[in-house]
């Protein structure tokens, strides 16, 4: 996987300053540079950093605002990571996926608050509209009040569902692993007709049909487990070899049990289709995890 620029929006929030960690994080994994950017919303009067007008902004408040946006990245200057400072003023989500795209970045690392639904996020619909739109994989970082993750990344959790945005994802998740050394656990969900108990117990059915019905699962079962393991040598270069799991349920609930049994750092999930549909949902089963992770979450769009 091949990272040489990391976009870092920031608002100056504590959960900004979360993700700028992770973003130096990533930059030194993959010796990548970092760009710095802040937006000034245009419909918004900020007096104290000279934004006189809408739209406008003088030269001492643009100078107080790059210092506080490069001060925010000081532990990359630290570590040797470049970083390039931006601030513009428009409308921040719009901003955002512009420079994404000028740059051209590989990586957008920002902050949620992770909690409640996409009108809780700290750039509220800005973050949503960049996991929507933007070309290039998205890191969203739950406040560090709320984190149990750890730095550097030690325990990966790569959801996989056999499509062409999980086998990306796994690509990601096994450079990323043997990048920093991490343990990666693949997880597959069966998606069962009973989400939420009671279900009804197999023997409890007609004879015929709870036979077929529990046929039908040991099958299931069985050719996911086949395909989860034909999934491995793909990622024998990692000095730990990767672990396999299997769960049955609803994708999301499943995936966030599994992250927290686990302890893991980091989600890496892929996202499916390019439609409007799609993209307004960017993945019911993204959508709910990023919503709900206490660590952060990786999406990747095919």
């Amino acid at each position: 996987m091949n990272i040489t620029h990391i976009l870092c929006p920031t608002d100056f929030s504590e959960a900004s300053s979360h993700a700028a960690d992770l973003a130096v994080t990533m930059a030194s994994a993959y010796k990548a540079r970092i760009a710095a950017l802040h937006v000034v919303d245009a419909s918004v009067v900020v007096p104290e950093f000279g934004l006189a007008t809408v739209g406008s902004i003088d030269e001492a408040g643009l100078r107080a605002l790059r210092a506080r946006t490069e001060a925010g990245l000081s532990a990359a200057s630290r570590a040797g990571i470049r970083v390039d400072v931006f601030v513009e003023v428009g409308p921040p989500a719009a901003r955002i996926l512009d420079r994404a795209a000028v740059l051209p970045a590989d990586l957008i690392v920002m902050g949620t608050h992770g909690t409640g639904g996409f009108q809780h996020l700290v750039l509220g619909s800005v973050t949503e509209r960049v996991l929507r739109k933007a070309l290039c994989p998205v890191l969203t970082v739950p406040p560090r009040a709320q984190a149990t993750s750890r730095l550097p990344f030690r325990r990966l959790l790569c959801a996989i569902d056999f499509s062409e945005s999980s086998m990306a994802a796994l690509q990601f998740a096994t450079s990323l692993a043997e990048e920093t050394d991490a343990k990666l656990t693949m997880v597959h969900v069966l998606e069962w007709p009973w989400e939420e108990p009671p279900s009804p117990r197999l023997e409890d059915l007609p004879v015929e049909q709870g036979a077929a019905l529990a046929e039908f699962r040991r099958y299931r079962e069985k050719m996911a487990a086949t395909r989860l393991a034909a999934l491995v040598p793909a990622a024998n270069r990692l000095s730990q070899p990767p672990a396999v799991r299997l769960r049955s349920g609803k994708s999301y609930v499943q995936l966030l049990d599994v992250a927290n049994e686990e302890g893991s750092d980091l989600i890496v999930i892929g996202v499916h289709g390019r439609n409007p549909f799609d993209m307004m949902l960017f993945g019911s089963t993204a959508n709910h995890v990023v919503r709900r992770a206490s660590c952060p979450v990786l999406t990747l769009r095919r």
